[in-house]
């Protein structure tokens, strides 16, 4: 989506906007940025990590979402898609829309270029914000690399690394493993990455 005739934008115009866009945009502070496309990759992983999750929690009272599902943080005023979040119990929605929630408990991204991006920097602050969130995962697509902040305490997170095939993640938020040779079931390494 191509935003080029205003500067600033309110949250219902972002919003309208975006119900009739061709591509999905990010909304920060009142501006609207275009979202990049994803890779075979990307997709593989969030998809992998997705199947695990769903799976682990068909009879349980987690709901598990990815790409598409906007998530709203209220004090920041910033609409973005997560690769994937999970939600525990009842989903809070921003001003009664299904497409929109605000209540994660876990968000986990999927990122192809260095781990000092937004995503690491500035999108785990704002994250930080949301009452409910416990825990973050962020995940290279270009190699064996996990990085999970897990929250152990007022204004304290806890970092673990993980880049070897054989590891398992132990997410704290909820009781589950993830192994990292699941993880990255049929990634292409070789394939090169925008």
């Amino acid at each position: 989506m191509q935003v080029a005739t205003k500067q600033t934008y309110t949250p219902a115009e972002y919003l309208e906007l975006e119900e009739k866009a061709e591509y999905k945009s990010e909304y920060v502070n009142g501006q609207i940025f275009p979202m990049t496309g994803g890779s075979t990759n990307h997709n593989r992983v969030t998809g992998n990590l997705c199947t695990d999750l769903h799976f682990a929690f068909k009879h349980q009272d987690y709901n598990v979402f990815m790409l598409n599902l906007r998530l709203w943080i209220p004090d920041k005023q910033i609409g973005t898609y997560p690769d994937a979040m999970v939600i525990k119990g009842e989903i809070q929605y921003f001003a009664n829309r299904t497409d929109t929630v605000t209540n994660p408990l876990m968000i986990a991204e999927v990122f192809s270029k260095s781990p000092n991006s937004y995503d690491r920097q500035a999108k785990f602050e704002d994250y930080r914000t949301i009452p409910s969130f416990q825990e973050y995962l962020l995940i290279d697509q270009t190699r064996i690399y996990v990085e999970q902040y897990a929250k152990i305490g007022e204004k304290r997170w806890e970092l673990r690394v993980y880049n070897a095939e054989d590891e398992t993640i132990s997410l704290s938020s909820v009781a589950l493993q993830i192994s990292l040779k699941d993880l990255y079931n049929k990634v292409n390494f070789e394939l090169k990455t925008d």
